[in-house]
């Protein structure tokens, strides 16, 4: 049997990123992943807006390897003509009134400021009550402290504002239907929540704490498309030493009086090490692969209630011509294009998710991958890749019947904005959660590994009893978008379970 300091399950991105850092400190380390190749469900992306500087720079990954121009937001509307958002989320905004723009730079900066408060929490372990360090009582202090500072007005502002509902924010600083669509949509991207849901506004929150290129809100693709940053990633941890084998399915967690052995892989290998890293499923790795009678039955209980059902829809299209959406320019369709006509839109699309349905008019965001490399698609053809909501994993009727139901209403929206489109198609793919759940093991298809929503945040992400990476089994630990900060490729929770790690056991 082989041995290592600590093996790590799954190779996405989070699990390469914890590699690599434990790697970096000279430990001996292993990655298993199941699959036959690395980067789990990183191809569901298509843009990058929250890979975080800390965990490029900490790894040092050369960041020009990665970079591209940040990529415009157009929303869409065959009648009113495009709004267009460019630089760091609409810095510079075009296809508006100048009063328009003037609400949107307030609200803007608003919730940039508000972000910001909130971002200092995201590369650090979450607090707990009664196991609070004086770092985070430091990190508590400056928050307050720079509340203050931006005056008595905003410190309340930002209370008043923390949990309120996306729609209602939209409407105290704008008019334009297309501008209120589009926030209404990123804030519930992902979350089984509508606009008008209470505490909606923290998912849009949450989007603006990520950066790309030094631009708060902003997002490109890297060169090379979402597989390049799996390949840095595991460059790193190669560089630093770290082995991984693929086809490497991990059967059950090994343990002895509490305490992590090793692992033994589906083939019956066993392979030993005191320290576990667990990047896939919080839900799988703690109710399937720890040993019975480990985990405490309140505990087992608790993961049983984890909202972890997805809502999103990924279509990927094969083109036999680049499609021209209606008042788009060729450059801007390099750009993310966003269908969400209104709040109303979105929130009508939300609706019958509740009921286990999905919308004849469902909002989506698209990008056109193969316009920024074109390997991705045949000669003067082109690849579309599309996130479309709502898409609920029990469809009341089964997604058997209910999945070509579905693709036909995707393609009438896709028709009504760019003409033509459907008789362009010459291969195409919907994966919706059931079927994410399938490819990725990722229970309930949901690609944050579980709600982003205030009772499944900070100190009860997963749940309040593993929120910071350590588990009741001694020697395992988390390191998934299941736990802090959550999903998105930032290769945070990677990077702060590893620096736990780090810090519980000898350098």
């Amino acid at each position: 049997m082989t041995s290592f300091d600590a093996i790590i399950i799954g190779a996405g991105h989070n699990g390469l990123v914890a590699a690599g850092f434990l790697a970096k400190a000279g430990k001996k380390i292993l990655v298993l992943e199941a699959s036959d190749r690395i980067g789990g469900a990183i191809n569901l992306a298509h843009i990058v807006n929250r890979l975080s500087p800390a965990v490029v720079s900490g790894l040092a990954i050369d960041p020009n390897s990665l970079a591209g121009e940040l990529l415009p937001t157009i929303v869409l509307d065959p009648d009113k003509g495009p709004v267009i958002l460019r630089g760091g989320y609409g810095e510079i905004l075009e296809g508006v009134t100048a009063a328009e723009a003037q609400g949107w730079a307030g609200m803007r900066k608003k919730l940039l400021m508000q972000a910001a408060v909130l971002k200092r929490f995201l590369a650090k372990r979450p607090p707990r009550p009664g196991d609070i360090a004086f770092s985070d009582m430091v990190d508590l202090g400056l928050t307050g402290l720079g509340l203050i500072r931006n005056g008595r007005d905003e410190a309340r502002d930002f209370a008043r504002m923390a949990l309120m509902n996306v729609a209602d924010i939209a409407d105290e600083y704008l008019t334009d239907d297309r501008l209120k669509g589009l926030i209404a949509f990123d804030a519930t991207l992902g979350i089984h929540l509508g606009p008008r849901s209470p505490t909606s506004l923290l998912g849009l929150y949450y989007r603006l704490t990520g950066e790309a290129n030094g631009s708060p809100g902003g997002q490109f693709l890297p060169k090379g498309g979402m597989a390049a940053i799996a390949s840095a990633l595991e460059k790193a941890a190669v560089k630093y030493g770290a082995q991984i084998r693929l086809d490497a399915p991990v059967a059950r967690i090994l343990s002895e009086r509490g305490r992590t052995t090793g692992v033994v892989l589906n083939s019956g290998e066993e392979i030993l090490a005191p320290v576990i890293v667990s990047a896939i499923h919080p839900v799988t790795t703690l109710r399937k692969l720890a040993a019975p009678g480990e985990i405490d039955t309140h505990l087992s209980t608790s993961l049983k209630h984890v909202r972890t059902k997805g809502d999103a829809a990924k279509l990927t299209l094969t083109l036999d011509k680049i499609p021209a959406f209606t008042g788009v320019s060729a450059a801007d369709l390099k750009g993310r294009l966003v269908i969400a006509r209104s709040i109303a839109h979105v929130e009508s699309a939300f609706n019958p998710a509740k009921y286990g349905a999905f919308s004849p008019d469902p909002v989506m965001e698209i990008t056109l991958p193969s316009l920024l490399d074109p390997s991705l698609a045949p000669s003067g053809g082109a690849t579309l890749s599309a996130i479309v909501q709502y898409a609920p994993y029990d469809l009341r009727e089964g997604w058997a019947t209910g999945k070509p139901k579905f693709l036909a209403a995707i393609m009438d929206v896709l028709e009504r904005y760019a003409p033509g489109i459907s008789a362009s198609v010459t291969s195409s793919e919907l994966l919706v959660p059931p079927d994410i759940e399938a490819r990725y093991n990722m229970p309930g298809g949901h690609w944050h590994h579980g709600e982003l929503q205030v009772d499944q945040m900070l100190l009860n992400r997963p749940t309040f009893a593993v929120s910071g990476y350590d588990t009741p089994l001694a020697g395992l630990y988390l390191a998934s978008a299941g736990s802090h900060p959550g999903g998105g490729i930032s290769g945070l929770p990677g990077m702060n379970a590893a620096k736990h790690v780090l810090s519980r056991r000898p350098a």
